[in-house]
């Protein structure tokens, strides 16, 4: 079968990048981005039009998803690790995973949805997913319980309070702290400690999933072979209550990494390496 340019593409900017120790780029072709305006979402769902909005596209959402694991196209082969969950089960948590794969939110969802309850998972985005994506994925970046990152600071403002009002609820949180998707890319990369501060400013756990791959023998209409997931959910990483902010969110990240470290070597058994001249540091601002 022949491999789909567009996704040959993204492997090649991603062996490029991580050579150049630039893990936090983009390798996606995304289309072009605007600012979230001042009132344009609705961050704890105030509203009657937002709460409906949303149950119905998490339904539609549900539906699609499930379709694809019904057709094999989305495949979660294992949940390793659900004690940990149970251990946050009843407290505000900040999620974070590596992401790899536009599905990868999904399987998070599915290895803790038995167990929400009438809580829901709430996604971190990045703004542009929000306010320019096309078609289907963007109407589920709009609706399905998302949390875009916003550019303008009175904007941000507002998504800091509904994140810590979010996490003091009770509600789970997922955001991937690598920053941008990099496809079927297996090896965790540098995490972002500003991701972390959003734990840390509540006084809230992080929870950290990673989510490991196989080759299946199916093929996607990319190509490529479908990944067999295999969800692994971490003892959870609390915060010091007598520390700063600045100081916890290093301190759980570099633990968060060190974590997906130990997953990642234990899983394909060898050891984690970059093709990076130079020194690759677990975190950066």
């Amino acid at each position: 079968m022949e491999k789909a340019q567009d996704r040959l593409e993204v492997l090649q900017r991603i062996k490029e990048y991580e050579a150049l120790g630039l893990f936090d780029r983009d390798v996606e072709n995304d289309p072009p981005t605007r600012p979230i305006e001042k009132g344009e979402v609705d961050y704890t769902a105030k509203k009657l039009s937002t709460k409906i909005g949303t149950a119905v596209a998490n339904e539609i959402a549900r539906r699609h998803f499930d379709k694809c694991i019904d057709r094999g196209e989305l495949v979660i082969e294992r949940i390793r690790g659900i004690e940990n969950y149970f251990e946050v089960a009843k407290k505000g948590a900040l999620i974070t995973c590596n992401h790899f794969n536009a599905f990868d939110n999904y399987a998070v969802f599915k290895a803790i949805q038995p167990y929400l309850g009438k809580r829901r998972l709430y996604k971190i985005i990045r703004e542009g997913n929000y306010t320019s994506f096309p078609g289907f994925y963007g109407y589920l970046f709009r609706h399905c319980n998302t949390l875009p990152i916003p550019s303008n600071h009175t904007v941000m403002r507002d998504m800091l309070k509904a994140v810590d009002v979010l996490l003091k609820k009770g509600e789970k949180i997922l955001i991937y702290p690598e920053q941008g998707m990099w496809w079927n890319y297996k090896k965790p990369r540098p995490l972002k400690i500003g991701a972390f501060r959003f734990a840390a400013k509540s006084m809230a756990p992080v929870l950290p999933m990673f989510i490991t791959m196989r080759d299946t023998d199916n093929y996607g209409n990319d190509g490529f072979r479908i990944q067999a997931y295999t969800v692994h959910i971490l003892p959870p990483i609390y915060p010091d209550e007598n520390a700063t902010v600045r100081d916890n969110a290093r301190v759980m990240c570099e633990k968060n990494y060190e974590m997906w470290k130990a997953v990642y070597e234990k899983t394909y058994c060898k050891p984690l390496t970059y093709t990076t001249k130079g020194e690759v540091k677990p975190c950066s601002i």
